[in-house]
């Protein structure tokens, strides 16, 4: 719960970080909640939501390929039994782990092809995850796409959780749309676009609400 006091005081603030924490979270929270209904509804019902923060490494990169079109609880057990086999889990170990192994740990041949190029991009420097802090939203992604097996999905989840940007969004995410439609109580999944656009109403606080969107999606299904 929270009175309007509170959201005049950190309201104004929210956003003077472009990196979520758990206090800038909450102040952007506290802010979409006096601009939509829904959000501050959702935010006394289910509480504030997890960061979701991840290292900004290959590890990630390759935890986020391994997510892609699966359940989330699949991804992890796969990435559990990869990281037996490599347990240092650097761009240059998973290069020089047998092919075999990694698909027998449950990668598929299309996502371990991504994985290695990932894998290589970043032992041969064509991507830099330090240097990718000191870059804008927009020119992130940009880098990001670039490499084999990192689409604008990959790309949104990776400045979401890992870089935390503020104003960062998974365009392409089925919970997402999901959410969304329950949330709002649309009468169908909205298309990516339409859910990109309706997501532009929360700028700049877009990484706010797609936690608090993420959050009630699994707090529904008892997860």
């Amino acid at each position: 719960m929270f009175n309007n006091t509170e959201v005049d005081h950190l309201g104004s603030a929210a956003m003077k970080s472009d990196i979520l924490t758990r206090q800038t979270l909450k102040q952007a929270l506290l802010q979409l909640s006096t601009q939509d209904r829904v959000m501050k509804d959702l935010m006394q019902t289910y509480g504030l939501p997890p960061l979701w923060r991840r290292r900004q490494d290959f590890q990630t990169l390759l935890h986020i390929v391994l997510e892609q079109k699966v359940s989330l609880a699949s991804a992890a057990a796969v990435l559990a039994r990869v990281q037996a086999l490599c347990p240092s889990m650097t761009p240059a170990e998973f290069l020089h782990t047998p092919e075999k192994s990694l698909r027998d740990a449950g990668i598929s041949e299309r996502k371990l092809s991504y994985c290695q190029s990932i894998a290589e991009a970043l032992v041969d420097d064509r991507l830099n995850l330090v240097r990718l802090r000191k870059l804008d939203d927009d020119a992130v992604i940009d880098a990001l796409v670039e490499i084999r097996g990192i689409g604008p999905w990959s790309a949104g989840v990776y400045l979401l959780m890992a870089m935390r940007r503020a104003d960062a969004w998974a365009s392409g995410d089925r919970a997402l749309a999901v959410s969304a439609m329950e949330c709002y109580a649309l009468d169908d999944v909205p298309s990516y676009d339409a859910l990109d656009d309706m997501a532009a109403r929360w700028s700049p606080c877009r990484g706010a609400a797609a936690r608090m969107l993420w959050h009630a999606y699994l707090c529904k299904r008892g997860q």
